[in-house]
């Protein structure tokens, strides 16, 4: 949905008359006199509000014989729900990955020096796969590489290249075979928790 039907229809319904207009309705039709008589307002007051709540299709009308009923368009309120529901997840997704990715900054800041190299490999398992995610994403997807390759790739980090290279397979950043090591697809990798 548009921002700015979102923003009519909130909008119109920041109206105390109007909620009571959309409550009624939602017991059943009415015509504007019964609406006007339940709510104690003239008429023309009442018809003021149902066009305001016609223009964002939160009701709409039926003729029988000489009266014009309103009827409440339900679809539209459950469809408002979920697109609030929506923009209120995607918030606090949001606010997820932005506290993960100030973590993740923080552990890379406490681990790795300005020259790039690792100060020391984390005991902690989460921080020691942020360190890890962090150094295989050097490397290229879909190139075999020879394991002195790799030895030599990871001691511009770490000297204990050895240790790290296990690491990277146990934790699936990669995969051996037979002396040659290739870069799994993020999906395979360790999750971190």
């Amino acid at each position: 949905m548009q921002l700015n039907r979102i923003v009519a229809f909130h909008k119109t319904m920041g109206d105390p008359t109007r909620i009571r207009i959309v409550y009624l309705l939602s017991k059943g039709p009415l015509h504007g006199q019964a609406i006007a008589g339940k709510l104690g307002l003239t008429p023309p007051t009442i018809t003021h509000h149902l066009h305001k709540l016609r223009d964002i299709n939160l009701v709409y009308t039926r003729r029988e014989k000489n009266t014009v009923y309103y009827y409440l368009n339900e679809k539209i309120i459950l469809h408002q729900a979920v697109t609030l529901e929506k923009i209120i997840s995607q918030k606090e997704e949001l606010e997820e990955m932005e506290q993960d990715n100030a973590y993740r900054k923080k552990v890379l800041d406490a681990f790795i020096q300005t020259d790039g190299k690792l100060k020391s490999i984390p005991a902690q398992r989460k921080k020691k796969l942020i360190i890890f995610e962090h150094m295989v994403k050097g490397l290229k997807k879909g190139v075999k590489y020879e394991e002195k390759e790799i030895n030599e790739y990871i001691k511009n980090f770490h000297d204990d290249f050895a240790t790290i290279r296990r690491e990277y397979i146990t934790n699936q950043y990669m995969y051996r075979e037979n002396g040659i090591y290739e870069v799994n697809p993020p999906e395979m990798w360790a999750k971190i928790e």
